[in-house]
């Protein structure tokens, strides 16, 4: 059996001063020796770990036979962003981990695979999709992120009609705004956003539901409704000293340096304080971006500060490790207790408090609880709060009858029906953050629910 084949990545000493992507992607070679690996089941449990239903080993059947067009194009049967997926999605704890090398070994690299096909496909040309007759349904997708796109993308190969309402003046929702240019490049977000335009979908940006136009005028304009709006407002830990000049939720410092390039200031005239000691306090993905952008920005020193241990750590294992690379500190078991004011309302230190693992939560974590007398001072300029995001109540606005629950969320059924009848919803904005291949999952089904209510 042939050994999984490594991704090739940058230096990490070099890649830690640059914006440019860090994994390289296989070669012609190394995607035909790991393709050789697929073992091509005739029951294959990868399929079961997919989201939006790839048809895995077809499309590892098409790369063994050096057929590359036939593996993007199976791909894309049920999936519009392939370059996406191939580079966010985390496969590990999903397809991989039900592929059968995975009980005795390493599981074919089905993620690294993907990305090849659609790298493929954009350097060769992307061919443009044949659009279906219209049927004369009209469906509003609110949010051009990972859940609206997927959404549109498969109500219009069904030929209705699709206009999508994005807030901010760019697509890509979270892909965007929220994930660094050195895990996904926007100009790949661009184009796979700009083959789903090619379906006939149409995008109007800098358009606010809630403010331009209300939900319920969308659902009497619009045969059916999606909200794939996503989870854009930012949680903060309620302690003293998160009003200071140097506190950043990482959703603003994020977006600062996403979507309005603050790293190529002044080229983008957008202002962002680069500290010389930045804590970031989280755990998961959104907390190893903006450390690891901090780092890039030109910070001495990057902490994450997270209040369990290592195994705790919900971030992906590679996103770990290459943060680990390129000299990220963790300071685990550590909680924030205050942030500390300096001259002029700045950040002058964060006070912290040791922690200790106790009985399980109701998550089933193990809850962490403060060592008394272990209090301590870590030195900070910048404090980037990292620890998750809700649903932005302002798309209720001029909505009644929009089911939510305590947390801020849509309430759904299996199909994401919503409690009004001609709407849907998915994504973050039913379940919370969660990862880019969940909410694609949640607009596929909402999608087909959609074209059988309008079918209906």
């Amino acid at each position: 059996m042939t050994d999984r084949q490594a991704m090739p990545l940058q230096d990490p000493k070099e890649r830690a001063k640059n914006f440019d992507e860090v994994a390289l992607g296989y070669t012609d070679e190394m995607a035909l020796a790991e393709a050789s690996r697929c073992l091509e089941c005739k029951n294959p449990k990868c399929v079961d770990g997919c989201p939006v239903n790839i048809d895995i080993p077809g499309f590892i059947a098409h790369i063994k036979a050096e057929d590359f067009d036939g593996a993007i194009e199976t791909i894309k049967l049920t999936n519009a962003l392939p370059a996406v997926c191939g580079r966010v999605c985390p496969q590990e704890v999903q397809c991989e981990e039900l592929c059968v090398l995975a009980k005795k070994g390493k599981p074919v690299a089905i993620g690294r695979l993907e990305r090849f096909c659609a790298d493929y496909e954009r350097k060769k040309g992307v061919t443009p999709p044949v659009r279906p007759e219209s049927t004369g349904k009209k469906v509003a997708v609110i949010g051009a992120g990972p859940a609206g796109l997927t959404a549109a993308a498969d109500l219009a190969k069904e030929g209705h009609e699709i206009t999508i309402f994005e807030s901010l003046h760019d697509t890509g929702g979270v892909l965007t705004y929220g994930i660094p240019e050195f895990r996904l490049p926007k100009a790949i977000v661009k184009e796979e956003v700009e083959y789903i335009k090619q379906l006939g979908v149409d995008v109007k940006v800098d358009y606010v539901i809630g403010k331009i136009k209300t939900l319920d005028e969308l659902r009497n304009e619009y045969d059916a409704v999606f909200l794939g709006t996503g989870a854009g407002l930012p949680k903060f830990m309620g302690i003293e000293g998160e009003n200071l000049n140097g506190v950043y939720s990482a959703n603003e410092f994020l977006t600062r340096v996403n979507l309005m390039k603050a790293y190529q200031f002044p080229d983008y005239d957008t202002p962002i304080k680069r500290g010389k000691n930045v804590i970031v306090v989280g755990g998961g993905n959104v907390a190893m971006d903006a450390a690891r952008s901090a780092l890039r920005l030109g910070a001495d020193e990057v902490s994450i500060v997270y209040r369990r241990g290592e195994d705790e750590l919900p971030a992906r294992k590679e996103e770990i490790e290459n943060a680990k690379e390129e000299g990220i500190v963790f300071r685990l078991l550590t909680n924030p207790t205050r942030i500390l004011e300096g001259e002029n309302m700045t950040v002058n230190g964060v006070e912290c408090i040791k922690m200790e693992l106790g009985e399980p939560d109701e998550s089933g974590r193990r809850s962490p609880v403060a060592v008394e007398g272990s209090e301590h001072v870590i030195p900070a300029d910048i404090v980037i709060i990292a620890i998750g995001t809700s649903p932005n109540p302002m798309i209720f606005s001029g909505s009644e009858g929009l089911d939510t629950n305590s947390r801020g969320t849509i309430i759904v059924d299996e199909s994401g029906k919503t409690s009004l009848d001609n709407v849907y919803a998915g994504g973050d904005a039913v379940t919370g953050a969660a990862t880019v291949i969940s909410a694609m999952g949640a607009g596929k089904v909402a999608a087909k629910a959609i074209n059988e209510y309008l079918s209906n």
